[in-house]
């Protein structure tokens, strides 16, 4: 039996600013709560003066493979155990996983988790020889669940990832950055304006993660959905890899297609031809590893050393066929090839 609603816990990075009142430094917008108010997030909320949260919980628990998050540069081949607290601060119309990522902002979407248990998810990731991930919602309104998972997975050498929309302050980045393996996370737009159409939220801080992730020395992949209106034109497209490529040519760049769902109906799914000219721009603008998962078949999804041309990953669906990435480099010509390619398990 599900819970009739969320439990709350004391949160993470907030301060005290008179009057019992709080405000919530966990992502850009600062909400400032009274009590018993609660954030632009749905799952942050003051009570007494006190933040806490809701997201010390999980509304989904999943073996995946690495390559679904979606990661091709992290541990070709590995598993992760996938955790999803409910809530997410962006209110994307095409989002798949509302019901779960929009509770609080939206009455369609209950209550559906259930306390998490930390230990129990890491020895579980230990069974499996797999990772733990946090994804299909926003982790980073969970980084009190995120560094409860990191006590326990750090000892026993189990990566810890997130798929994310980057949307945090400094402070979270901060906070969490230092537990955390990989991180994918997604550019949705190359403007504020279309960003802040889609997402309720400002595009600079999403871009800015991007630079202190890699900072902290945590793995960045970035994925970008073409949704129509939005992200889909290549002009957009030119704009986000123009900019990704500035910050580094060798960072993969995965094009996710738009499919409908939620209140994004009428929009047809993505063309395969539409994801190939995408591949293409993500290309010219300078980026060795522009990856499509599924709609350009296995061609989208190979990766292949700049340098000399030799097919060193080759991917199925949602798997890995064969790696032949050795220490990190092309066997061939010995170019190293960015990402973390080493098992914590020996393997």
């Amino acid at each position: 039996m599900t819970p009739a609603g969320p439990q709350w816990r004391p949160a993470l990075l907030a301060e005290g600013i008179g009057e019992s009142r709080v405000r919530c430094g966990l992502c850009p917008f600062r909400c400032v709560l009274g009590h018993g108010e609660v954030g632009i997030c749905g799952v942050r909320r003051n009570a007494g003066g006190t933040m806490q949260t809701a997201t010390f919980a999980t509304s989904v628990v999943h073996l995946d493979a690495v390559e679904r998050k979606p990661f091709y540069h992290l541990l070709p081949g590995a598993r992760v155990l996938t955790v999803a607290s409910p809530g997410c601060t962006f209110r994307c119309d095409y989002c798949i996983n509302y019901r779960i990522s929009q509770y609080g902002r939206d009455h369609s979407a209950p209550w559906t988790a259930r306390p998490a248990r930390p230990a129990d998810l890491v020895a579980q990731a230990v069974r499996d020889r797999s990772m733990v991930g946090l994804s299909y919602t926003e982790p980073g309104l969970a980084p009190e669940l995120t560094l409860a998972l990191a006590e326990h997975a750090a000892p026993a050498r189990i990566p810890l990832v997130w798929k994310t929309n980057g949307f945090l302050t400094r402070g979270g980045i901060d906070l969490v950055a230092p537990a955390l393996t990989a991180v994918n996370i997604d550019v949705k737009s190359a403007d504020d304006a279309g960003h802040r159409r889609l997402t309720g939220a400002p595009l600079r801080p999403v871009m800015d993660a991007i630079e202190r992730f890699r900072g902290h020395g945590v793995w960045v992949e970035v994925s970008t959905p073409l949704i129509p209106g939005i992200s889909a034109e290549p002009a957009a497209l030119r704009t986000i890899a123009a900019r990704l490529s500035a910050i580094d040519s060798a960072m993969p760049w995965h094009l996710l297609r738009f499919t409908p769902d939620y209140r994004m109906t009428e929009p047809a799914p993505t063309l395969p031809a539409a994801l190939q000219n995408a591949r293409e721009i993500g290309r010219e603008a300078g980026l060795a590893f522009v990856y499509v998962e599924r709609a350009l078949g296995q061609s989208g999804r190979d990766t292949l050393c700049p340098a000399c041309g030799r097919t060193l990953v080759v991917r199925g669906l949602w798997n890995t066929v064969h790696n032949s990435v050795i220490g990190g480099r092309c066997p061939s010509c010995r170019l190293a090839v960015p990402g973390r390619w080493e098992t914590p398990w020996g393997d």
